[in-house]
């Protein structure tokens, strides 16, 4: 008898996109065993029509999964990291990280060729506060407005008008292969647009005490990925940033050595605060909590808390 795995996967199509790269590496790697998908519909993917922070944040894409895993339904589920909280709840353990891919987020349009090209007052699609703080502090003129709604429904809003611009995440499109049919595309460099917690990399979760899930998502775990991804996570549970939180932090291999850099701030791109911490590779494991240490001395609590306050309040009237 041959052995089995469940693997536990959202519906949207990236989701099943990531699912089906897993299963593929899984029997290259393992040919003895039999992999099959558990499809799920998440929260997250059926409210469509409010930011993400307001319906409880990131964990609503984890949720369903994770239940389906302690229900005996699944052996692993395969999640974009950065939807992952820094929490995982008994039972399971977050045991792989995937080789990290491109992080850059990407603008997109069919009027402008690049960011700096928008006109004063332009209209730009993202829900993100990490990206509408960034976005605002480059470009205070512009107009920011949500944008809900799976990567076809979000580009087919930009070739209809609704908005001059959006921004996306560049390794989704890639994936998809939706890219050829928008007119100008800009991936905007990481230093302009720092990344999320866990860009770019897939978390493989696992039943805790399931040694085949365990032996197979060792052999998906990426080392590198793995030490820069864990700096983030640290220090976003240790600073405590909600969804409805404006922080961008991102941790890379230089050499040898670790570079983290951190913002967060109001999601106006108001009272921003900015920090980089460097370490060598063997002495880099402690740099989120060293990080957030650092932050909070300065009152990053106090800050996010204000921000979190502000985030959705009705003196936004962009939120259309």
């Amino acid at each position: 008898m041959g052995q089995k795995i469940v693997i536990a996967t959202r519906k949207s199509q990236l989701a099943l996109w990531q699912a089906y790269h897993i299963k593929a590496q899984i029997e290259k790697e393992f040919p003895d065993i039999e992999v099959s998908l558990n499809e799920i519909v998440s929260n997250g993917d059926k409210v469509l029509d409010r930011p993400l922070a307001l319906i409880g944040g990131k964990g609503h894409f984890t949720k369903e999964l994770e239940e389906a895993m302690l229900r005996g339904e699944a052996n692993l589920a395969v999640h974009s990291l950065k939807d992952v909280p820094t929490y995982i709840p008994d039972g399971l353990e977050l045991a792989a990280i995937t080789k990290r891919e491109d992080q850059s987020d990407l603008f997109l349009s069919h009027k402008y060729a690049t960011l700096e090209e928008l006109p004063k007052g332009a209209v730009v699609g993202t829900t993100s506060l990490r990206r509408r703080m960034q976005l605002l502090r480059m470009r205070p003129d512009l107009r920011l407005k949500d944008l809900r709604g799976n990567v076809n429904t979000r580009l087919r809003k930009l070739a209809e008008g609704e908005y001059d611009a959006i921004i996306l995440a560049y390794i989704g499109l890639k994936r998809l292969d939706l890219l050829k049919d928008i007119p100008h595309t800009q991936k905007l460099p990481l230093e302009m647009m720092i990344p999320p917690m866990g860009q770019a990399s897939l978390g493989i979760e696992i039943v805790a005490n399931d040694s085949l899930a365990k032996r197979v998502a060792e052999n998906l775990n990426d080392a590198q990925t793995a030490l820069c991804t864990q700096i983030e996570r640290d220090f976003i549970a240790a600073i405590g940033a909600g969804c409805s939180a404006p922080v961008a932090c991102n941790a890379y291999m230089q050499d040898n050595e670790v570079i983290f850099r951190v913002m967060l701030g109001f999601p106006d791109g108001s009272r921003i605060m900015q920090q980089e911490l460097n370490a060598m590779k063997d002495e880099a494991k402690g740099l989120g909590k060293k990080m957030a240490e650092l932050m909070i001395a300065q009152g990053a609590l106090e800050l996010l808390e204000e921000a979190e306050e502000t985030a959705f309040k009705d003196e936004m009237p962009q939120r259309l």
